[in-house]
């Protein structure tokens, strides 16, 4: 009771709870379905199904133009103004509108002309719904006001229709073309009612969606947007090429793996939304308070990740098992090696949030581009000859010369300002 009661009172804390709460229910419901999916429609049918997700997650970020940083902090810095968070919200959204459009028309002509797509053309266009939902997704908006209670309510909601949808629709082996669409239709309806409710709380007009305005938008936030591309190349294009070059089956023996690893990296990349406001209000009153925060938190953060990747590695055979009876000793060796990279990712993210707090966007720009196009021929160059193993060994190198240069651009702007 004196742990509720401390943490109830410690506002950071409190939130830290409750947003933690509803990630662990949003990565920890496809774990649990993952089983059924696999048993009903097969490895090879579930690869397909994986696959075709990596695609539309990989164009989310088009959806979003970046405002998962500028976006969050716009907001965050602005969090007393209603009249400016209606201005943020009505241009990021009559952005993200632009954007969806494009990309619906895209996909409509790739899954129409072009054979790889056309082949399983039922998948990719039900896959489409997850783009509508992420254009609603206020998740953005949320952060930036530190609403974390909303946050969890999106995930929860979401993910049980998503439940609920994967057990009424798929039942036999060709019923794969229906899991993404689950996904789809739990994002669109949760995040559609809390689309509704900010608009209606913040008074949100027609006349607020200003074509001057999108079109400025769209032009400063560019580079942001651009470096996000490439942010999402490194997520998401290695179980496309796994697919692309080695097939269905062996894109669902590397989404076996990624699905354990994927917690830790999408959990990095949450925890990094709720930090990131709080550290970028603080820096821009006192470094050394931002500083202060920011090491408490990721400090405690990266002792978490250190110790659970410890114990995956430990039991990876039997992790490996819970997914799929085949190849567990395979399956496992990959496994650990794929637990190397949350720990690595757990030192570049807490870099990442100095020089984009600091305002360093150009820099952290370059260096995502750079790396990622580098990590992209590595993997098309080794995985003809070692499959999902040199996969995941790019990822690895590709992280740690991130925190290289990372702390390299830190160490000059920061920490030496502070001695």
């Amino acid at each position: 009771m004196k742990i509720v009661s401390f943490v109830k009172k410690n506002k950071q804390l409190h939130n830290l709870s409750i947003y933690g709460f509803g990630q662990g229910f949003n990565l920890l419901t496809p774990i649990l379905i993952i089983p059924y999916i696999i048993s009903v429609c097969g490895l090879s049918n579930y690869g397909k199904a994986a696959a075709a997700m990596a695609i539309i997650f990989f164009l989310m970020v088009f959806i979003d133009y970046g405002c998962e940083i500028s976006g969050v902090k716009g907001v965050s810095v602005n969090r007393d103004d209603k009249q400016k968070l209606r201005h943020i919200f009505a241009t990021t959204y009559g952005a993200k509108f632009v954007m969806l459009l494009l990309i619906l028309f895209i996909c409509l002509l790739t899954n129409l002309f072009i054979p790889y797509f056309r082949g399983e053309f039922s998948l990719y266009m039900l896959s489409l719904p997850i783009l509508v939902g992420q254009f609603l997704n206020p998740t953005w908006y949320l952060q930036g006001v530190e609403n974390f209670k909303q946050i969890t309510t999106i995930n929860i909601l979401s993910k049980l229709i998503y439940v609920i949808g994967i057990f009424t629709f798929v039942n036999t082996a060709d019923d794969y073309i229906f899991v993404n669409l689950c996904w789809g239709i739990g994002m669109i309806v949760a995040n559609g009612i809390s689309f509704y409710l900010i608009i209606k709380s913040l008074n949100v007009r027609v006349e607020d969606f200003n074509k001057q305005a999108v079109f400025n938008h769209l032009k400063s936030e560019f580079s942001i947007f651009y470096s996000q591309i490439f942010v999402s190349i490194q997520l998401y294009s290695p179980l496309i090429l796994v697919g692309f070059f080695g097939g269905a089956f062996l894109a669902g023996i590397y989404r076996v793996v990624d699905q354990v690893v994927v917690i830790f990296k999408t959990y990095l990349l949450l925890f990094f939304n709720f930090v990131f406001p709080r550290v970028c209000y603080l820096l821009g009153g006192s470094k050394e308070k931002g500083l202060k925060f920011w090491s408490l938190y990721n400090g405690l953060n990266f002792v978490f990740i250190l110790f659970a990747m410890f114990i995956i590695y430990n039991n990876a055979n039997y992790i490996v098992a819970y997914f799929s009876p085949d190849d567990n000793d395979g399956i496992a060796k990959l496994l650990q090696i794929g637990v190397y990279l949350p720990i690595i990712m757990a030192l570049s993210i807490p870099l990442k949030q100095l020089v984009l707090g600091l305002n360093h966007n150009r820099y952290y720009v370059n260096i995502t581009v750079t790396l990622a196009v580098l990590n992209l021929f590595a993997m098309i160059s080794l995985i003809t000859r070692y499959e999902v193993e040199g996969v995941l060994w790019s990822l690895i190198l590709t992280e740690v010369l991130m925190v290289v240069f990372l702390y390299i651009k830190i160490n000059k702007v920061l920490f030496l300002s502070l001695k």
